[in-house]
């Protein structure tokens, strides 16, 4: 029997969107925003994309946003340690990977350090989660730089979605948690949440029994707030948080920032609408022994969705970004000037053509002007061919950058002279062209599916060269080239009215090069962070008695950096709605073998060994 709607653990009101309930046409059609800035039906878009819903979060067990990102298929997500993760898309993982943009309710969240994400300090209440978009291939002609390889978008719900009360708790063997979240009503038109949360991870340990002294603790609170009437929706939203994680040598690493995000909405009639987004986010982080920084980021951007001639729907807008970064050095490395201003101006424009009731083709581009190599220019055209209502054929080609960072450019190892490596102040953007074509459709009430397959050109990809005169210091250059290729395929099938079944696969190549004139002797091999092939498959029962049970499994190919093997993981919850309101749960993690690892964080380093775990959890929602 399917589970009584508020009776699931973290179920809102009549206003959020209740997904254990849809069928997999309701599923395929599910309202997204990622691939073109504006709304569309899943089945109608025109890229390798895949969502996960608030359902599939609470039904993991998972407690944390890189957690739940495992239930992407066309993602490679691996655990380094209690609090680092590696997370790409098509290629190139690491924990410093730098071709994926990922953003939270429209915020970039980015470092211009190395131009990736700092995962530890990305967090949010899951249940406050409406879906998460995950996009595999390039967006940079609406995203801008770094969606070089993939976009991930977390959206959250609207604080009218999330009325009343909300206390959570859990404990297990590696991790307790707790949160609480109060949603109520100013006006009719106006509501809000506040929330608080926070949780205790234990430290890993090696293969050999040695402690990496990595445990950690965080906590986090924040509002939200929702407005609308006649047209016009505002929404202003803030998090704060605070962080300590243990290191071998010195002090505790420390890491605390706070953010402001303010959405206006306006619409103009019909399809047409005008969007003005602002944010600030505040980071610090201080790492003893080897760097502190303090960066400030402010961000607007403004869009404009308007139809021409009735087969035109263009999305068009523009921003800037001030990032002001600064960090302080130690022995061991240094970063040149200690502060920087660094400024990022952007105009793109979409234009979603209809050229039949079956054909549309998309065209755009973004300009985007940054203080390292000036202006870039990333195109992009998408053909979506829809066949019939059930199934869309489509292709694409596209041009992405990864602009320079702070570490391409102006670091220093170690931080005093005389160096062993150095920046490089003419280091290029890397480049990439993609061609991609996929192919979804949904034949049957039971069954969906998605097939995308994809070759990607890079061209200026970092390497580590010899200094002009041919000693040390080595610095960054630009000559290591080369392609990937691979197929990315993913379905469901409704078994009956209380099981589901969804499985993914992923096969991905690698092919680099170095230029002829290049002297890098270790890019090559440190570039092979990527496992041939990613399997996962996940069940899903709705059990007589409110019970639930859910099982996911994943097989994971060997990575030849750091010699880590090849394994397969299993992921159980066992799920009780107690009474209305009133969840019981218990999740287990990696329950196949005692300990392995994921991913090492250098090529050379002793990876971390994640440990079997349970973890139990309780909810009231009143």
């Amino acid at each position: 029997m399917l589970l009584i709607p508020g009776l699931a653990f973290g179920a809102a009101d009549n206003e959020a969107v209740d997904f254990s309930h849809m069928s997999i046409d309701e599923l395929a059609n599910i309202e997204i925003s990622s691939v073109s800035k504006k709304k569309e039906s899943l089945s109608d878009a025109a890229a390798a994309v895949f969502v996960i819903t608030q359902e599939d979060i609470r039904r993991s067990g998972y407690t944390s946003v890189p957690e739940a990102l495992r239930l992407a298929p066309n993602l490679q997500v691996a655990r380094v340690d209690a609090s680092q993760y590696a997370i790409t898309a098509r290629g190139f993982n690491g924990t410093a990977a730098n071709k994926l943009l990922v953003l939270i309710d429209g915020r970039t969240v980015y470092t211009p350090l190395f131009s990736g994400v700092f995962w530890d300090v990305q967090d949010v209440l899951l249940q406050d989660v409406e879906r998460i978009e995950v996009i595999s291939g390039p967006g940079g002609a609406l995203w801008g730089s770094n969606a070089v390889n993939g976009v991930i978008n977390i959206i959250t719900r609207s604080a009218h979605a999330t009325q009343g009360a909300l206390l959570n708790a859990g404990a297990g063997t590696e991790e307790r948690g707790g949160a609480a979240r109060y949603g109520g009503k100013l006006n009719d038109n106006t509501a809000f949440r506040v929330y608080a949360k926070g949780f205790e991870r234990d430290g890993t340990e090696r293969a050999d029994g040695t402690n990496v002294h990595d445990r950690w603790h965080k906590q986090q609170a924040g509002f939200r707030v929702d407005s609308g009437i006649e047209g016009d929706k505002f929404t202003l939203q803030g998090d704060l948080y605070d962080g300590e994680s243990d290191q071998l040598v010195g002090s505790d690493k420390t890491l605390s920032g706070v953010n402001l995000l303010s959405r206006w909405n306006h619409a103009l009639g019909g399809d047409d609408s005008l969007q003005v987004q602002a944010y600030f986010d505040r980071i610090r982080r201080n790492y003893p022994g080897t760097f502190r920084e303090r960066l400030d980021t402010y961000d607007l951007d403004i869009q404009h969705r308007f139809r021409w001639r009735q087969s035109h729907d263009i999305v068009w807008g523009g921003g800037y970004r001030v990032m002001e970064d600064q960090v302080e050095n130690s022995a061991a490395l240094a970063f040149l000037p200690t502060r920087r201003s660094l400024k990022l101006a952007n105009l793109f424009v979409q234009d979603s053509i209809a050229l039949s009731e079956q054909l549309k083709l998309t065209l755009g581009v973004k300009l985007e002007h940054n203080s390292y190599t000036g202006t870039e220019t990333q195109p992009s055209a998408r053909l979506a061919w829809k066949l019939d209502d059930k199934s869309l054929l489509w292709s694409s080609v596209a041009r992405a950058v990864r602009t320079p960072s702070r570490i391409d450019g102006e670091f220093f190892v170690p931080g005093n002279a005389p160096f062993l490596l150095i920046g490089n102040d003419d280091f290029d953007s890397e480049e990439l062209t993609a061609y991609e074509i996929g192919y979804r459709a949904d034949p049957t009430a039971k069954l969906s599916f998605s097939v995308s397959t994809f070759y990607n050109v890079y061209d200026k990809l970092r390497s580590i060269e010899l200094s002009p005169g041919g000693g040390l210091p080595f610095v960054f250059g630009n000559k290591m080239r080369g392609n990937t290729y691979g197929v990315e395929m993913w379905g469901t099938y409704r078994v009956n009215d209380w099981w589901r079944l969804s499985a993914g696969y992923n096969y991905f190549k690698k092919d680099l090069e170095l230029a002829s004139d290049s002297g890098d002797t270790t890019s090559l091999n440190g570039s092979e962070t990527d496992p041939r092939y990613q399997f996962s498959l996940r069940s899903s029962m709705n059990l007589a008695h409110n019970v639930e049970f859910d099982v996911a499994l994943r097989s994971i190919g060997g990575i030849s950096a750091g010699d880590i093997p090849s394994y397969t993981a299993l992921d159980a919850r066992l799920g009780w709605a107690i009474a209305r309101g009133v969840a019981l749960s218990v999740s287990g993690y990696n329950l196949l073998d005692r300990e392995h690892p994921e991913f090492a964080a250098t090529s050379t380093a002793i990876p971390s060994e994640l440990r079997r775990s349970v973890y139990m959890e309780m909810s009231w929602q009143f």
